[in-house]
């Protein structure tokens, strides 16, 4: 029982129910490792003891708690007068009669005496407090809104995976060119209010480079691969050899476009970023004018610290290679007197790091703008990854924030007996709270700045995520709780400042209630229709009326099989050649074609499929004629199901045996499709045609 007194009070688990009515017991020595990873020793009975008492002894010293939220629709100061009870924070009800509170703003202003706690404005505070028996504490108090903004009205987008959409002007893969390109198409001639793409972090360097995007080096900066280089405004300026080698170097990009689209190669990140980075470096020579210069020196200032940490990352990698268990030790601590003298040596290099993270930033904002003026209410959805590589910049530039020896994954479930671990460091609680949730603020700041929309990757994670120490098997895992309250006001007072939505994707195990507080902070959930069912009940489809309206409805995602995968059966007989099958592949196709003709019935009784059975097109429409129906408030098109493409972009428990993230979007016969086929093809229009809103231009096909 001492063990798990200690582990509850540093929010460890040590039992966790993976369904209904089923405990499972967490192995001490997990709970054990999973302490230490917290800086909190129970290895021995006496260590154990010793540490549970420091634990309590602290918690009943403790003034105030770190991180106290307020809500703005929470009733204060006018809840006794109208017979409601008041919600302030117990920590602050509870405070000694005559305790003196402080409160500094985020801008440096001062309130003293009693605070008028609902016209505080929104921020992130520090309230101080001092008893009259000499205690004192100090606290991070988050002032947040009631709800992130909303989108306006029901509408649909497209949801793509960026490097698969290649122009006839991509350099090998897609770029932020292509998606600006497919924004204004998409808003002006089909009327789509979003377009979603996957996370744009910067990838861990290396040969290969790990080309998963939910697997990145840093989640607070886009990585330059995604560039358009002839979109970089010096590009039209340089002249003589520069000119001669950057359309050399073009020369070479239309040989890796060609190959991707021509010759069925693969895309290939590397090959990509090397032409890139010599046209950047070719393009450093051309000199910035002076408005140029300015925003240059404007946008490392309101980067700061932040900044310069991942150029110095950058420019480390470049002299020493991505392992950081091969640099010189003293390099290991950003902080260190070692790198302070690197970083001197390295200012060049770090230079042209803080350029590429801004003209990055720049195409990021152009995109955004585009999306605007194309008439998108929503515009530009990027996606957060659940995590970073512990090998990274981000894990590097605030390795107090990450548990050492840990990896975020998932416990055992229904659909993965042995659970799943994701090879990401987690952040602590503690020094997240420490900071007054500094490195939290600081990343969805600059994911923000140029979204209108929010996906959260695992939503859940903000709740509490299942951490499986290093060595150890994901069954040996454990759940560690976060403070949901405080990662919530966080996220909910970013968003609205900037005017964005916030998806959080929540498919899978949910704990009770999660969903609810989303809900409940207009935090859109995810819904995807082959998951849609009463599970409870009948296990039949849901009928669309009674699905959420409070998500973003699909057919899949970039992990599942496409719609003409899923209706062909297709995706089946790819696993079961990549040797993924848990079953005979008899008993599989069978129960696949039981339930995709279960669908189709219902489709059909709906009155959505007016073309007729054995019609793969005709069934796709009425897919999302489905989606359509539903409430929800926004409904993705997944862009390679508007073509007919087989092939999954991500096939989960697959490394080297499936290309992951390397193929472009292809149609139905596996033939790779550009941006401009697809804008002209009349299988994506006539799908489009479901949900295109009855104002959008009947004749428009091309760009």
């Amino acid at each position: 029982m001492t063990l798990a007194r200690l582990a509850a009070l540093h929010g460890v688990a040590t039992a966790y129910s993976p369904s209904a009515g089923v405990t499972v017991p967490v192995p001490d020595a997990t709970v054990v490792r999973v302490l230490a990873a917290l800086d909190v020793d129970a290895a021995t009975p006496g260590a154990l003891r010793a540490s549970l008492a420091a634990t309590e002894a602290a918690r009943d010293a403790r003034l105030l708690p770190p991180t106290l939220v307020l809500w703005q629709d929470a009733p204060r100061e006018d809840a006794p007068r109208q017979g409601r009870p008041s919600e302030l924070p117990r920590p602050l009800a509870a405070l000694p009669p005559g305790t003196d509170l402080r409160i500094t703003t985020e801008h440096g202003d001062e309130i003293s005496g009693t605070p008028r706690w609902a016209r505080l404005p929104l921020g992130v505070h520090r309230l101080d407090a001092r008893a009259r028996d000499g205690r004192t504490g100090q606290s991070t108090l988050i002032v947040a809104p009631a709800r992130v903004p909303q989108p306006p009205g029901r509408g649909y987008g497209v949801l793509v995976q960026l490097y698969s959409l290649l122009s006839t002007r991509s350099w090998g893969m897609g770029d932020l060119g292509d998606l600006r390109e497919l924004a204004d198409w998409a808003g002006r001639t089909l009327g789509a209010g979003f377009v979603q793409v996957n996370p744009l972090h910067a990838a861990v360097p290396g040969t290969p480079t790990d080309p998963s995007p939910y697997r990145p080096s840093s989640r607070r900066f886009p990585d330059p691969v995604h560039l358009r280089i002839e979109d970089v405004p010096e590009y039209a300026y340089a002249r003589g050899e520069d000119r001669a080698e950057l359309d050399a170097l073009a020369g070479r990009a239309a040989e890796l476009r060609e190959g991707v689209l021509r010759k069925g190669e693969l895309i290939d990140r590397d090959a990509v970023w090397v032409l890139k980075r010599q046209a950047l470096e070719v393009l450093r020579r051309v000199p910035l004018g002076p408005g140029r210069q300015a925003a240059l020196r404007e946008f490392r200032a309101a980067q700061g610290q932040a900044l310069l940490d991942h150029a110095t990352w950058c420019a480390l990698v470049e002299r020493y290679g991505a392992d950081r268990r091969q640099w010189p030790e003293g390099l290991r601590d950003p902080r260190s007197a070692a790198t302070a003298r690197e970083r001197d040596e390295l200012a060049d290099r770090i230079d042209f790091h803080c350029r590429l993270a801004w003209l990055t930033d720049e195409q990021l904002a152009a995109a955004a703008r585009t999306a605007r003026e194309a008439g998108m209410p929503v515009g530009i959805v990027h996606d957060l990854a659940v995590g970073v590589h512990p090998d990274g910049a981000d894990a590097w530039a605030r390795a107090d924030a990450f548990a050492a020896g840990m990896s975020v994954g998932a416990p055992p479930d229904a659909f993965n007996a042995r659970g799943q671990d994701w090879g990401l460091p987690p952040w602590r609680p503690d020094a997240l709270a420490a900071t007054g949730y500094a490195p939290y603020r600081e990343l969805l700041r600059g994911l923000l700045r140029h979204a209108g929309a929010l996906r959260i990757d695992h939503v859940m994670g903000l709740f509490r995520l299942w951490w499986v120490p290093g060595g150890h098997e994901p069954t040996e895992g454990t759940y560690v709780r976060y403070d949901a309250d405080a990662m919530l006001a966080i996220l909910v007072l970013e968003a609205h400042r900037a005017g964005a939505v916030v998806i959080g994707e929540d498919l899978g195990t949910v704990e009770p209630g999660v969903r609810e507080s989303l809900q409940r902070r207009g935090v859109l959930g995810t819904s995807v229709l082959w998951f849609e069912r009463d599970w409870e009940g009948t296990r039949r489809p849901l009928p669309p009326g009674t699905w959420r309206a409070d998500c973003v409805a699909t057919a899949t995602t970039h992990d599942l099989p496409s719609t003409a995968a899923r209706l062909t059966g297709e995706h089946v007989g790819l696993r079961h050649r990549l040797g993924l099958l848990t079953r005979p592949l008899d008993e599989e196709r069978a129960e696949d074609a039981e339930e995709v003709a279960e669908w189709l019935a219902y489709l059909r009784e709906l009155g959505l499929l007016e073309e007729g059975p054995r019609d793969e097109e005709a069934e796709i429409r009425a897919v999302y004629r489905f989606l359509r129906r539903t409430p929800a408030r926004m409904a993705g098109v997944w862009l390679p199901d508007a073509v007919g493409d087989r092939r999954p972009q991500n096939l989960p428990g697959t490394w080297d045996q499936y290309p992951n993230w390397r193929l472009p979007i292809a149609d139905a016969e596996g033939r790779p499709v550009t941006l401009e086929d697809l804008a002209a093809s009349p299988r994506l229009h006539a799908l489009m045609d479901v949900l295109r809103p009855s104002t959008a231009p009947p004749d428009a096909r091309g760009l």
